[in-house]
């Protein structure tokens, strides 16, 4: 896109299946990461902690002279307790000492993105989003990071189109406390409060409901009848049926 001349770019993160703090993408455009030796390393989650220095000479002109606004799908800081790290690495097949080996190095790394740039992506909102890289866009492209479902709400006039409803019913594929960490349902959830709707909650799996419940949401309800493989859970006819009798039962108590 940066050789076709592009300059501008809406880039949605989220949904990763690494941890590499954008490191693997930024080597792409010239950024180089060395270790103590003055090696470059490849960039991916294993080179995190022997990251000693950062070289953005090579970083290509093009990107320097472009804005970058990234939709985050979540609010994630880089590391920490509520870190890239610890509430996603284990989605990604991380056991418990990688989530610490990955952590210790987000933080160093965070360390060394500071002493090269001067910002500190530590505690930045966003900067966890897709394992680090929304840390990595915001540190050396300058980006702006920007809640994802923020930005779609917006575009779809979305506060206007739900004025006067008696029920929001929203829905993702699993619903836990990372929910409430900038993800669709919380963002529906929030204009909705703004405008006194109650907001009922429909996923496959449902974990920590009283947190859920007690940031706003009427009810949670899995759509799931019984124990069913994945694969079943996840045919679309299978699904869509579930859906239609889930929200059937939900009408007939409000309506």
């Amino acid at each position: 896109a940066l050789n076709r001349g592009c300059r501008k770019f809406l880039v949605g993160i989220g949904g990763s299946a690494t941890n590499d703090a954008g490191t693997g993408m930024l080597s792409a455009l010239g950024v180089r990461f060395l270790d103590s030796r003055g090696q470059r390393l490849k960039g991916c989650g294993r080179d995190l902690e022997s990251i000693v220095r950062i070289d953005m000479s090579s970083l290509m002109p093009a990107a320097r002279e472009s804005e970058f606004i990234v939709a985050c799908d979540v609010n994630t800081p880089f590391c920490g307790p509520d870190g890239a790290a610890r509430v996603f690495a284990p989605q990604k097949g991380a056991d418990a000492d990688m989530v610490k080996e990955l952590d210790v190095a987000m933080q160093h790394l965070s360390d060394v993105i500071f002493r090269t740039t001067g910002k500190d992506v530590s505690l930045h909102p966003g900067a966890g989003a897709a394992g680090g890289m929304g840390g990595g866009l915001y540190a050396f492209l300058d980006a702006q990071l920007k809640p994802g479902i923020e930005l779609l709400l917006e575009t779809l006039d979305f506060a206007e189109k739900i004025k006067d409803a008696d029920l929001l019913i929203t829905g993702e594929g699993k619903s836990d406390r990372q929910t409430l960490m900038g993800k669709v349902p919380s963002g529906i959830l929030q204009e909705a409060r703004r405008q006194h709707i109650p907001v009922i909650l429909l996923a496959g799996a449902i974990e920590d409901a009283g947190i859920l419940n007690a940031a706003g949401f009427r009810g949670v309800f899995s759509i799931t009848p019984s124990p069913v493989s994945l694969e079943q859970a996840m045919q679309p006819e299978f699904a869509q049926e579930n859906i239609r009798r889930t929200v059937e039962q939900i009408c007939r108590i409000f309506f």
